[in-house]
């Protein structure tokens, strides 16, 4: 759980993630989203992979990122459970409305 919390805490990983939302892209093409160094992108998305928030699939020379967003999910669950904070359960869905006579 340390390691998402670290990987969240940088914005230009909370905008990598935000990114990936929209489905799986190139570090190429990842990198083009910010003004820093490729190797600077390059350590970001280190710690983005050592946080396992993100799944990396080599296609040619490029490297594809995707989204893990399961990962997230369990530790800000995790992170809930520990403040002592329960998830809500689901609603239920709403009653239909009675049928008017025709």
């Amino acid at each position: 759980m340390n390691t998402v919390f670290k990987a969240l805490s940088d914005p230009t990983r909370r905008r990598v993630l935000q990114l990936l939302r929209g489905g799986p892209m190139s570090a190429g093409d990842l990198a083009e989203q910010f003004a820093v160094s490729k190797p600077t992108m390059s350590a970001h998305f280190a710690v983005l992979r050592e946080a396992d928030l993100v799944h990396v699939e080599k296609a040619g020379k490029s490297l594809i990122y995707h989204l893990k967003l399961s990962v997230l999910e369990d530790a800000l669950l995790g992170f809930a459970d520990t403040l002592g904070i329960a998830a809500a359960p689901p609603s239920p869905a709403a009653p239909q409305a009675a049928r008017k006579p025709s």
